[in-house]
């Protein structure tokens, strides 16, 4: 029976390469024509997909706000319009 540090450089090995965009059933054969145990295969396999997936789930997506017309042309009216003069050459 191989060490648990043999399973961390499986795991590894798949996250690296799923990162890089590899897929899963290619890198388990790489792996296996390597040399390396089938189920230990599968299993560091199986262990790095849900680690992947936890990392993923932990991605928070940005607030969107959305304003109205009304709101935009209150804002613009609230703020004085420079002249073209300043606009241009920004005095």
């Amino acid at each position: 029976m191989r060490d648990e540090n043999y399973k961390k450089r499986l795991q590894e090995y798949f996250k690296k390469n799923l990162a890089k965009g590899y897929s899963a059933d290619t890198l388990k054969w790489a792996l296996i024509k390597q040399g390396n145990s089938r189920s230990a295969v599968e299993i560091a396999s199986d262990d790095a997909q849900k680690e992947v997936a936890a990392e993923a789930a932990k991605v928070v997506e940005p607030k969107i706000e959305y304003l109205h017309v009304e709101d935009i042309q209150q804002l613009e009216q609230q703020q004085p319009k420079k002249s073209w003069w300043k606009r241009m050459f920004g005095k």
